[in-house]
């Protein structure tokens, strides 16, 4: 299937590894102009690198920025330019009991994990306007709408984002522009997967046994294993695209069956 992705233009926040390098690498091979990004100049380039190596046609750049300083941010918005295809993708994951969890955490996993997809949105939605065409993908989590005693901070935000998205597509109306947000489950992104390692390690475990020891205790998954970044990608990919273009202002899951309620 042809997505129609030539010609546009995408950012991808907290793009050098996970579900957002692989949301990059999905839009690039549609075709698409792909602009990673991530606080670490050093593993940002590698990432382009990787990129250009495994998609040796594709148009790859890279912009640096650490979405917790909002002057690294407004640097980055200003030399962004014209951008058809923006993925809110970026943001903080953590465990944490919440009586531990201190006004300055909540402050910060605010401002990357929501404040982040504020501040771009804010920047590229009159120039989508403009052009008459444009996409908004916010990638939160089932931790927004069912959220872990365990993260309470982390699933506020991704409930704020589910918010943040709701309210943007309805300053959409009567245009080609549209903005969506997707659910993602338990994934086994670069993350995930260095945290199994260590607890596996620490417990003197094969790596793959511990990650399907930890799958298993998640009862409601219907999946029974992670998700795959790609997986998410593939989903992130259709709504980039002129075809789901009447799909907007929509929560759409990618959650491995977690949410198991009918709505």
């Amino acid at each position: 299937m042809d997505l129609q992705l030539q010609k546009k233009r995408a950012f991808i926040s907290g793009s050098s590894q996970g579900i957002g390098y692989a949301i990059a690498a999905a839009l690039a091979a549609e075709g698409a102009s792909v602009v990673l990004n991530g606080r670490d100049s050093e593993r940002l380039a590698a990432a382009v690198d990787r990129l250009e190596s495994e998609q040796p046609d594709a148009n790859i750049s890279g912009l640096a920025a650490d979405f917790s300083n909002a002057a690294d941010v407004a640097r980055l918005v200003e030399s962004l330019g014209e951008v058809d295809i923006l993925v809110n993708n970026v943001g903080l994951f953590g465990l944490a009991d919440f009586t531990s969890v201190t006004d300055e955490d909540w402050a910060r996993y605010f401002e990357v994990n929501v404040m982040s997809g504020v501040r771009l949105s804010r920047a590229v939605l009159g120039g989508m306007f403009e052009r008459g065409w444009g996409r908004v993908v916010f990638i939160s989590s089932e931790s927004g709408v069912n959220v872990p005693a365990d993260m309470v901070h982390y699933g506020m935000t991704k409930a704020a984002m589910l918010a943040v998205g709701n309210g943007l597509a309805k300053l959409t109306r009567g245009t080609s522009v549209t903005v969506n947000t997707v659910l993602g489950g338990p994934t086994f992104s670069d993350g995930v997967a260095a945290s199994v390692a260590a607890v596996a390690d620490a417990q003197s475990l094969p790596p793959e046994a511990m990650k399907d020891a930890i799958i298993a205790q998640n009862l409601t998954t219907l999946l029974e294993r992670f998700i795959e970044p790609t997986e998410i990608a593939h989903l992130v990919t259709y709504l980039a695209s002129p075809l789901s273009s009447a799909t907007n202002g929509a929560a759409l899951r990618a959650d491995g069956g977690v949410l198991t309620a009918m709505l």
